[in-house]
């Protein structure tokens, strides 16, 4: 009796003494020992830069600014980092929540942590981690392949450039924050293959639909308030239009688009906790 005991107050103390940062590490191995997950975090540097690539390659025939436009640069840097990472780091994110559920290791990871969100809030910032600094890797590697390709035509465009360093963080960080959103879907539907449908649907498919929709105020205002669009505001540099949010002028400034992509995805990664917190695992 006084073996089991001390046994079990042993282990009530481990789990007092574990930290947040060291649940933040457990789940970065996790991450990284799978071979899926690397290869999905890789997928988004190499598509990124090999759409930019060919988008320099085909400059000509796609037509040139007349001048330096870091607008037009930022268009053949961001575009394939943004378009295929914010699928690819959803995926990511339905993935590292939902197969520890096919597989059955949910069940010990909550064992040893108690605290469900604790653990969720590890995934995330490892997953908005992980993401966020692939997909900035992917738009610097984009601009430095592309810079000499415009600079043969002279229009490239330097890093030191008003809007292109905050576009470029913008853009990282939106793609992050899809993946904190598929970790959110994931958690909350805990299957893989609705986890990834519910995020295409989120992230491609509802943008799609709402601008095929008889015209009106609100199918307007509702495609201004989607992922998507708040991912092309925040890639977008410098804003011309000036204020932060305009239904009316369908204008979303850089600003706002952060805030409804944070919206976007902390609201589902909200709803995966209540589901964690109320469900068994």
């Amino acid at each position: 009796m006084t073996a089991t005991s001390l046994e079990r107050t042993t282990t009530a103390e481990q789990h007092d003494r574990l930290r947040f940062v060291d649940l933040v590490r457990s789940e970065a191995i996790k991450l990284t020992s799978l071979r899926s997950s690397v290869g999905l975090l890789l997928s988004i540097v190499v598509l990124g830069i090999g759409v930019s690539v060919a988008l320099g390659l085909t400059l000509e025939s796609a037509g040139l600014p007349a001048g330096p436009s870091a607008g037009f640069m930022l268009d053949q840097v961001t575009i394939g980092t943004v378009l295929f990472g914010q699928l690819i780091a959803g995926v990511l994110g339905v993935l590292v929540i939902t197969g520890e559920y096919a597989s059955g290791t949910i069940q010990p990871t909550l064992t040893a942590v108690p605290a469900r969100l604790r653990v969720l809030s590890a995934k995330a910032v490892v997953v908005f981690a992980s993401v966020t600094a692939a997909a900035l890797i992917a738009m610097l590697g984009s601009w430095a392949v592309t810079y000499p390709m415009l600079a043969t035509h002279g229009i490239e465009i330097g890093l030191g450039a008003e809007g292109v360093v905050p576009a470029l963080l913008g853009g990282a960080v939106y793609v992050g924050l899809a993946g904190v959103l598929g970790l959110g879907i994931g958690t909350l539907l805990r299957s893989v293959a609705a986890g990834v449908a519910a995020v295409v649907s989120a992230i491609l498919l509802l943008p799609i639909v709402l601008s095929v929709l008889p015209a009106s105020d609100l199918v307007r205002n509702l495609h201004l308030l989607t992922m998507s669009k708040a991912g092309d505001a925040m890639v977008s540099g410098v804003d011309a239009h000036g204020g932060f949010f305009d239904l009316a002028a369908g204008y979303v400034s850089t600003g706002a688009g952060w805030l409804i992509a944070t919206v976007w995805a902390l609201g589902f990664l909200a709803l995966g906790a209540l589901a964690l917190r109320r469900r068994d695992a």
